[in-house]
């Protein structure tokens, strides 16, 4: 029998603000356990939570991106489990009446438009953090996370397959980066996934039983999570037997999903409202404020640099990936409207050392290589013959060590492209009468001996011949 997969994914976005969603501690990542903590944290008696208007601008924001109705009335929920990362023995969250509701996410795979149904976007606090490998004989709790402001982003399951969850994950990414919502590092956790998963006989419309999988810490590991679990719920279910409803972990080690306890449902967590918190009242004039501070988002930018910039689509999609990247790449076609040519070595060499020196600090790279100006003014350099592609890479590395400009750099060290004819036919004369086997080789029908000149002249004029000149006028050459 044929089998579809049905799969439908629940983010949790750790959210960019200074302080945590209902006290004024530090929501900064890194710092020594339970450093970042107070009373309300730590669910003593008598503390009262206080709402962080930021944490509300940024789900308006994630929802008006997402294309999602902003609710005008939203309600606080207690989640209520034991688990010993939750000091209150509740986790403050919204149930019933969430901030964001019925949105989308598009995206492509392998160049197909797919579209993903948003359930909804609600706020809620995230947990602490257990910590069950320094002790032998004891688990540790850091409550540093504890009150840090999360959006849950919970999608319909339309997802089929690995590869679109992948592409999903990383478009839902893109779009929070983009409004500086969420920073989007997986290995940190403040971008964590967990996958709801089921397989049916293809064409039935009957939901199949799911299991939830988690502990993915990137975009490959969610893939093969998803791979391994479908294959073993099809194994399952075409030998007859029945998939448990239960949440599992993912094992990257062993590249498997393993067991680790009963699903709960939504009854299993006794939600009712918080009686310490008045029910959220979202204006219109508050949305239109904030739609007013969103960016130009990563499909708006990508058109338009096809459109006004004349880009291949490949390049569009590379350089809207990230907001720094594209703002990179804008600020130096300002200074030089070669937007093809910026694109090539943005793409290359500018990220190539970005990624090697690791340059990337959360959202932003805050060191480039060389600023966006400078590397205008080497493209310049290229275009009017000054300098020629491959000696702009020299140049570039000598910019990097030196931070020098191009134009001083060519200046100093005489790289200065050699576009004389009179010059080149000269170079190309010695290199004839050096090698006159090769030329009556080439004369006899070996075209490719044509690279060999080429290499020669470039090697006797320190790879500054202007590579044009130098291959019309050895054309003309050799055809004497």
């Amino acid at each position: 029998m044929d089998y579809e997969a049905v799969i439908g994914l629940e983010v949790h976005a750790e959210m960019l603000t200074q302080s945590k969603i209902f006290c004024g501690c530090s929501a900064k990542f890194g710092a020594a356990p339970n450093e970042n903590t107070c009373p309300l944290c730590l669910g003593l008696p008598g503390v009262l939570p206080v709402l962080n208007r930021r944490v509300v601008e940024f789900a308006i924001k994630a929802g008006l991106a997402t294309h999602c109705e902003i609710a005008p009335l939203s309600r606080w929920a207690r989640k209520n489990y034991f688990y010993p990362d939750l000091p209150k023995g509740y986790q403050i969250s919204q149930y019933e009446l969430p901030i964001c509701l019925a949105g989308r996410i598009d995206f492509e795979v392998d160049g197909a438009p797919r579209t993903v149904r948003l359930t909804r976007i609600h706020m809620e606090e995230d947990t602490g953090k257990n910590i069950h490998d320094q002790h032998s004989d004891a688990s540790l709790v850091d409550y540093n996370r504890c009150g840090v402001p999360l959006l849950e982003i919970v999608s319909e399951p339309d997802i089929r397959n690995a590869a679109e969850a992948g592409a999903y994950l990383r478009k839902l990414r893109g779009i929070l980066r983009y409004l500086e919502v969420c920073d989007g590092n997986m290995e940190e956790g403040s971008f964590r996934c967990d996958a709801n998963i089921s397989v049916r006989p293809r064409g039935q419309a009957e939901l199949g039983t799911k299991a939830e999988v988690k502990n993915m810490n990137s975009f490959r590991a969610v893939e093969k999570a998803i791979e391994h679990e479908i294959e073993r719920q099809i194994d399952l279910v075409s030998h007859g037997e029945r998939v448990k409803q239960e949440t599992r972990l993912w094992d990257p080690d062993r590249e498997e999903t393993r067991s680790m306890r009963s699903k709960e449902s939504a009854h299993d967590y006794r939600y009712f409202a918080d009686p310490d918190l008045l029910p959220l009242v979202v204006s219109r004039e508050w949305v239109e404020d904030v739609r007013r501070e969103l960016p130009e988002l990563p499909d708006a930018r990508r058109e338009r640099y096809v459109r006004d910039y004349g880009l291949p689509a490949y390049d569009a999609d590379v350089l809207t990936a990230r907001k720094d990247v594209a703002d990179y790449f804008e600020a130096a076609v300002r200074a030089h409207p070669n937007a093809k040519a910026i694109s090539n070595w943005v793409m290359g060499d500018v990220l190539r050392l970005v990624r090697e020196r690791k340059l990337d600090e959360a959202l932003v790279i805050r060191d480039w290589p060389v600023a966006p100006a400078a590397l205008a003014g080497m493209v310049r350099l290229i275009d009017d013959d000054t300098i020629s592609g491959k000696i702009a890479k020299t140049v570039f590395e000598q910019m990097v060590a030196t931070g020098k400009p191009a134009d001083a750099i060519v200046a100093e060290q005489g790289l200065s492209q050699v576009t004389d004819s009179g010059a080149i036919d000269a170079a190309i004369a010695a290199v004839l009468d050096a090698n006159p086997a090769k030329v009556a080789e080439y004369r006899s029908g070996k075209d490719k001996l044509f690279g060999f000149f080429v290499g020669q002249v470039m090697k006797a004029t320190q790879g500054k011949a202007n590579p044009a000149k130098l291959n019309e006028i050895l054309k003309q050459r050799l055809s004497e």
